[in-house]
């Protein structure tokens, strides 16, 4: 688990592809300070597990599975990464809760400068609309960010959300180098998952055969 405030941003120094997936060499200085094998990390919004390390790097394997539903098939040496070690159950949760599972690859719609700000524009496949509200949390590459606004999107097939990104969040992330067109790992809010899914069509009904109601509601408390 992660809070999407990325710690560094490190580089591939090296691919390696192979019919069971991808191998990542990626340099690195501050998350490599107590790292372990086994210890999970967010590479650009993807959990990834060291599997080997040195002084100044870690590798990570990503599995067709993961390539598939991320963007790190894309990338190549020389790339950069968002880089989060998982939290410890003491930390302060600065961002919000972030699971590392990506749910889509989006691409960049827009960008533009409002004041000190950076307004960036990303389309992402409509299944995902349930889960977005505005100022509602979101997780771009790893980055933990706020939905400044979304619309549906003419076409039926994606929609738009939109984040402002302030000029320190440019400064210590990848996000200050996104242009038009480029892929970007999205993970929508987990807890906005599980609302979702409680609330779905028939779920009431299955937890309780006569449904929910005012009454219901406060006979139990609720008023």
């Amino acid at each position: 688990m992660f809070s999407g405030i990325v710690e560094e941003v490190g580089k591939i120094t090296a691919v390696t592809d192979n019919s069971g997936g991808r191998r990542l060499r990626i340099a690195a200085k501050t998350v490599i300070s107590d790292i372990k094998l086994g210890d999970s990390i967010s590479c650009s919004g993807a959990c990834l597990t060291v599997t080997e390390f040195g002084k100044d790097w870690f590798a990570v394997e990503a599995t067709l599975e993961t390539l598939r539903c991320t963007k790190l098939g894309s990338l190549s040496q020389g790339d950069s990464l968002n880089l989060e070690r998982a939290l410890r159950v003491s930390d302060r949760l600065g961002g919000h809760i972030v699971s590392g599972h990506v749910d889509a690859v989006g691409k960049v719609h827009a960008t533009r400068l409002e004041g000190f700000s950076k307004i960036i524009e990303f389309s992402v496949a409509s299944n995902l609309f349930a889960f977005f509200v505005e100022k509602g949390s979101v997780t771009i590459d790893g980055v933990s960010l706020t939905v400044a606004y979304l619309s549906e999107s003419a076409a039926s097939s994606d929609f738009v959300f939109a984040v402002a990104l302030i000029p320190h969040t440019l400064d210590v992330t990848t996000l200050h180098a996104l242009k038009v067109g480029d892929p970007i790992n999205v993970e929508a809010d987990l807890i906005g998952k599980y609302v979702a899914k409680l609330v779905s069509s028939g779920y009431a009904h299955n937890i309780n055969k006569g449904g929910l109601s005012l009454e219901l509601l406060q006979e139990h408390g609720y008023t």
